[in-house]
């Protein structure tokens, strides 16, 4: 049958000159961030400074809002509830600075498929009186939420977790997760870096504290506009050691004494990610005209088919077999399957392997079967 979301192949130039397929790392460039860039250029080109705040509201920090709202359409999140960032190492160690480990609640929960980022800022808070719990994995690929649910007390403070694990494309209920951590008085900080652009979920209805990401992956975005949302009920005592001019108040009167901004600019630090969000617009736009139910919908199709394959050809699949537990993602694996890696690239097919994950293959609802089918082969091949 024929497939709609296929017209928007002509968006994304480079699906005419390869077979990509890793849009969990890097979604395929937008045709309309080369415009985007275009116009951060002309702005500074022609204005210079007065670029910043244009009196009709459009200058570069009035865009930092207007994309941070975009952002947070994606996933629910109210208006002025989202903030800007270069990366969520960053916004991790910022959401960690708010909480006092001084006391008896200085518990930090979370679990041993965390991406290494959050997971090194993490660690270092030891130095600073955290008490760190981390839950294991029992198969490497997921982690039992009810684990992760016992492991949270009245002693926990924040129980940072993911959404969709980036080595094996878990997608973990968050839900009880979130519930318990509510009960006994602790917050949660989601990263949904691999599973915004291609699993729709809700911000407000989950009740979640703060939610970090990134626009490289599912929604195509370029690097360095990272985001978090901070529950609006939350904004007013939102008050991190690691801050900036632009958190201020009143952050152009330049005031020795710090006031912090009333609203979603007090998560800021310094200048804003103002060059890399003109990047990222496109790819967040089309995602909206695109649909995140059709998206899924077509996720689950072309994973669900990548793992029939796979597993008939002998290969071990590192992914959820349960449509429900899984993101955008097939990781497969087999002997040799890091070597193989270089020259599935070398020959057009542009992938990336992890270890202990394999061979991660994500296609997107601009993919085709045909591009899965050719990857499988291709892999065969290197097998052998």
């Amino acid at each position: 049958m024929p497939d709609p979301l296929l017209k928007w192949r002509e968006e994304f130039p480079i699906l005419g000159k390869k077979t990509y397929l890793i849009n969990n790392s890097l979604g395929a460039m937008p045709r309309g961030v080369r415009d985007g860039l275009k116009h951060f250029a002309d702005m500074w080109d022609n204005d210079g400074v007065v670029a910043w705040h244009y009196p009709d509201g459009s200058g570069w920090l009035d865009d930092c809002e207007r994309t941070a709202d975009l952002i947070g359409s994606v996933m629910g999140a109210p208006r002025g509830s989202v903030m800007l960032h270069l990366n969520v190492a960053t916004l991790t160690a910022q959401v960690l600075s708010t909480i006092d480990f001084t006391g008896k609640r200085n518990k930090i929960v979370y679990d041993d498929m965390q991406f290494t980022s959050p997971h090194y800022v993490v660690q270092e808070w030891a130095r600073y009186g955290a008490k760190i719990e981390m839950v294991k994995s029992d198969d490497g690929i997921g982690v039992d939420v009810q684990k992760l649910v016992d492991a949270i007390d009245e002693h926990t403070a924040l129980v940072p977790i993911s959404h969709v694990y980036f080595r094996s494309s878990f997608l973990q209920d968050v839900q009880p997760i979130i519930d318990k951590a509510h009960k006994v008085g602790a917050k949660v900080l989601l990263d949904v870096y691999q599973s915004i652009g291609t699993v729709p979920f809700d911000v407000t209805q989950m009740k979640v504290d703060y939610v970090v990401g990134g626009s490289v992956k599912w929604v195509c975005g370029g690097p360095n506009v990272c985001y978090l949302y901070i529950r609006p009920d939350l904004i007013t005592t939102y008050n991190p050691a690691l801050t900036g001019w632009i958190s201020h108040a009143r952050p152009f009167k330049f005031e020795m004494e710090f006031t912090p901004h009333a609203g979603a600019w007090r998560a800021s630090t310094g200048t804003p990610p103002v060059v890399a969000l003109y990047s990222a617009r496109p790819g967040y736009e089309i995602i909206r005209q695109v649909g995140l139910a059709d998206i899924r919908a077509k996720s689950q199709r072309l994973t669900q088919h990548l793992i029939e394959h796979a597993l008939e050809a002998g290969f071990k699949v590192n992914t959820p077999l349960d449509p429900a537990r899984r993101g955008g993602t097939v990781c497969i694996d087999w002997p040799g399957a890091d070597l193989a890696e270089q020259k599935l690239i070398d020959r057009g097919f542009v992938i990336d392997y992890r270890p202990k994950g394999g061979i991660r293959v994500s296609p997107h609802f601009y993919n085709t079967q045909e591009e899965c089918d050719a990857i499988l082969a291709e892999m065969k091949k290197l097998r052998r």
